[in-house]
């Protein structure tokens, strides 16, 4: 049985080159497509050449279209609006769309779920299997205790990093909200600074810290009365979210129609 064929859109990238190294170490896939936006000099070059490397026999491509049709997944991590015209042309090949793509708007989102009407689509903000398993913990345990238990979500990342919480803290934050039944919005205390006064009960709090070159770090504390638990995921290594993109992929092979995320992947909902 030949393997899945994928298809790397913005191969140029940082996220794309480790795509396509992650991808060319698998022996359950084959990479068959590499795209690039119109105008880049990249294209019509031979990707392993453009990445300082061997000749690889794939040439990069602003023909998403031809591309596409050649594929049974795209792995697809670029920006809102050429997300949502792969999400299209995916759709139309019946091939599985795996995207890592974040700031998505409200209409960006709709357009996915049409597309996702005639074939399965994987989404996340965090590809990491690591992080989603913790997602999935943070909402059993907060959950299993009760609102006695205060939760803090610390994350600590590269001081380049220009925005705060981390948005994988936001979304354990939300894991922990949707296991005590709320939403994060009803819920969440931001960073405190001063005479903030007591905890409210039942809030959900976050810490950030920045510096040198940590690639992630996020921690949700859960603090009762004479006891901590304390969950925790340490990213090293950024092709983290290329191997649990390439683990969708590859998970989505026998999916039919439809949105999924990383808790489905992982068998988590």
């Amino acid at each position: 049985m030949e393997k899945p064929g994928i298809v790397i859109t913005g191969v140029s990238g940082r996220m794309g080159q480790m795509l396509v190294r992650v991808v060319n170490e698998s022996d359950e896939v084959r990479l068959v497509g590499a795209v690039e936006r119109q105008g880049s000099d990249w294209i019509g070059r031979d990707l392993g050449e453009a990445m300082g490397g061997q000749s690889s026999g794939v040439l990069v491509t602003d023909d998403a279209v031809g591309a596409i049709s050649r594929a049974q997944a795209v792995i697809d991590f670029t920006t809102p609006e050429a997300t949502v015209a792969f999400a299209e042309l995916t759709a139309q090949a019946r091939a599985v769309h795996v995207i890592g793509t974040t700031g998505l708007s409200g209409d960006d989102l709709a357009a996915i779920s049409r597309a996702a009407r005639h074939a399965p689509i994987i989404r996340a903000g965090n590809m990491s299997l690591g992080v989603n398993l913790l997602m999935g913990l943070t909402r059993k345990v907060a959950a299993a205790l009760g609102t006695d238990w205060d939760i803090e979500v610390v994350e600590a990342h590269h001081r380049h990093k220009v925005d705060a919480p981390s948005g994988t803290a936001l979304m354990l934050g939300e894991a922990a909200a949707e296991g005590r039944g709320a939403a994060l919005d009803a819920l969440r205390t931001p960073a405190r600074e001063g005479m903030t006064g007591a905890r409210q009960p039942g809030s959900i709090g976050f810490s950030a810290i920045r510096g040198g070159d940590v690639v992630g770090e996020h921690d949700v504390i859960f603090a009762g009365q004479g006891e901590r638990i304390v969950l925790r995921h340490l990213a090293t290594d950024r092709a983290i979210f290329a191997r649990g993109a390439l683990r969708a992929a590859i998970w989505g092979q026998d999916k039919g129609p439809g949105e999924y995320d990383m808790m489905d992947v992982l068998g988590l909902d």
